[in-house]
């Protein structure tokens, strides 16, 4: 399974690690791997030639007042496919949007959300929509798992959570039965070294994108972050803001990046916390994320009190000796893949760093539980091998998004490369490139997406220096990205898979702006 910017994955702190071990505290400082040095701007970037496009929102025909005029139905929710039902304060209803933005007469999918109202009703600003990454979370089952957290934000605000297109409630993608995906996971070698493997790495890469158009063949075309965007505005007006207030975190700031490209000013107070960069294609990603998931290794082992080099090796060598002769944990099997898938979910928040040093240990020894409980928890594979489908929608959307289509060749001219930044990481996100859409039935939508904004309301963009999935420096991009004026730089010196609700400095910051519109001085510090 490819490591994706998965914010979702924050929660292993709370549901997985409090059961296991007491984690630590805070974000401490960070060093920048020597290949990627961070810097923190203390002024605005200058105007870009980006700055000047025109917005692409009436590019597309106007949507008819059948969808604009929509009364929602707001009843109580129902159960999630996992977890508690929420509580009567949460009403669940459903959007018609265009299956096609392009045809906006034409057929309609759901667009699911999950609303609860304001707590100061005479206070209340208007909505507050939540993206918590992925792609591919579900909004809808997440945000009144986390409700405590914006509560808050929730007293002026109407906390609204949704499925983005291609997702659960949304039409959402199914690629593969549990059968399949158990099958792929415990055979498929994710760094292929013969020939042999190869061949069966690719295979199983392209049978999942088969799977995908199979079963999921009407909505897989219309599975962009484009379209969703579009679909976030029907939603604003279906709600009855002027503009729109967003939360986006990990994945989500590439949406909310779009979203204000589309309609700069239909923009109210956003917030991107944990940033993508939206200047790197395919590879530049998987370069950026191997750079970052090894600093946040070396980060690691440095609080040890480990030289990184020595304990990035050996953390190597346990992994070259899991693809050999993978562990057996009951009648499964620890394969260097669910290891390494293991080993990265832990470095999203370094509370769970104690679990690490639990979990290698274990393994060094020959005992692979801990670490497939992790690779298990990252995959959303529960105790009776069911499988929920975020990993079918993260894979859609990415590739709707990409045109790019690296091959074989060019992911194996990349392990040197890849290798030399992270012994741990780099032939893994080296492959990557090429197995995560290989043959994918669609056709991507472009390299690499737009986030200039030009006149939009000013931009939060929080970046932490010891980012693992989406490395500080895309926080850097994303200000610059949205031009002048827009984008507003705040860094959180510290680590972790984003900042709000672990750094008390960015909750009050981010709180501030939200609650009073109250925008920093660009390059803020936090830690």
């Amino acid at each position: 399974m490819s490591i994706r910017v998965r914010m979702t994955v924050l929660a292993v702190t709370g549901l997985l690690v409090a059961g296991c071990t007491s984690g630590g505290s805070g974000a401490g400082g960070t060093t920048a791997a020597p290949s990627a040095a961070i810097t923190t701007p203390t002024t605005p970037p200058s105007p870009t030639t980006a700055d000047a496009k025109p917005s692409a929102a009436a590019t597309l025909p106007a949507l008819p007042a059948s969808l604009t005029g929509q009364r929602l139905d707001w009843k109580r929710c129902e159960a999630p496919s996992s977890g508690p039902r929420p509580g009567p304060e949460w009403r669940c209803a459903s959007v018609k949007v265009p299956l096609d933005h392009a045809k906006p007469e034409g057929a309609t999918i759901p667009f699911a959300l999950i609303r609860k109202e304001a707590g100061d009703e005479r206070g209340r600003i208007g909505s507050l929509l939540f993206n918590f990454g992925g792609p591919g979370a579900s909004g809808v089952e997440i945000l009144p798992q986390a409700a405590e957290e914006y509560a808050k934000l929730g007293e002026r605000y109407d906390l609204v959570g949704f499925d983005p297109r291609g997702v659960g409630r949304s039409a959402g993608v199914v690629c593969r039965d549990d059968a399949e995906q158990a099958a792929s996971e415990a055979s498929v070698d994710l760094t292929p070294d013969t020939a042999a493997e190869e061949a069966a790495y690719l295979k199983d890469n392209t049978a999942f994108g088969a799977g995908c158009a199979r079963r999921s063949a009407t909505v897989l075309p219309h599975t962009t972050t484009t379209a969703t965007a579009r679909d976030l505005d029907l939603v604003r007006q279906v709600l009855g803001d002027d503009r729109l207030h967003y939360f986006g975190m990990s994945y989500g700031t590439q949406l909310g990046g779009t979203y204000a490209h589309l309609f700069p000013s239909r923009v109210g107070r956003l917030v991107f916390d944990a940033v993508v960069d939206p200047t790197a294609d395919t590879t530049g990603h998987a370069r950026h994320q191997t750079i970052g998931f090894q600093r946040a290794l070396d980060n690691y082992l440095k609080s040890t009190g480990e030289d990184p080099k020595a304990g990035s090796e050996r953390i190597a060598r346990l992994l070259r000796k899991l693809d050999r002769e993978p562990l057996t944990v009951g009648d499964r099997r620890l394969t260097e893949g669910l290891a390494l898938t293991g080993i990265a979910v832990t470095l999203y928040g370094q509370s769970n760093w104690p679990l690490l040093t639990q979990a290698l240990a274990d393994a060094e020894q020959g005992r692979g539980a801990t670490l497939l409980e992790l690779a298990d928890y990252y995959n959303d594979r529960d105790a009776k091998g069911h499988y929920s489908t975020q990993s079918h929608s993260q894979r859609a959307i990415s590739c709707a998004d990409s045109s790019e289509r690296p091959t074989a060749a060019q992911a194996k001219a990349l392990i040197p490369e890849f290798r030399g930044l992270s012994p741990v990481f780099g032939a893994f996100l080296a492959w990557d490139t090429a197995g995560w859409c290989a043959n994918w039935p669609v056709k991507g939508e472009r390299t690499t997406p737009e986030a200039s904004a030009p006149g939009a309301a000013p931009i939060l963009v929080v970046g932490t220096t010891g980012d693992p999935a989406t490395p500080y420096e895309g926080a850097e991009k994303m200000a610059k990205e949205l031009g002048d004026g827009v984008g507003v730089l705040v860094t959180n010196k510290g680590e972790g898979h984003g900042a709000y609700g672990t750094s008390p400095c960015v909750t009050k910051t981010v709180d501030a702006y939200f609650l009073k519109g109250t925008v920093p001085k660009y390059g803020t510090t936090c830690g």
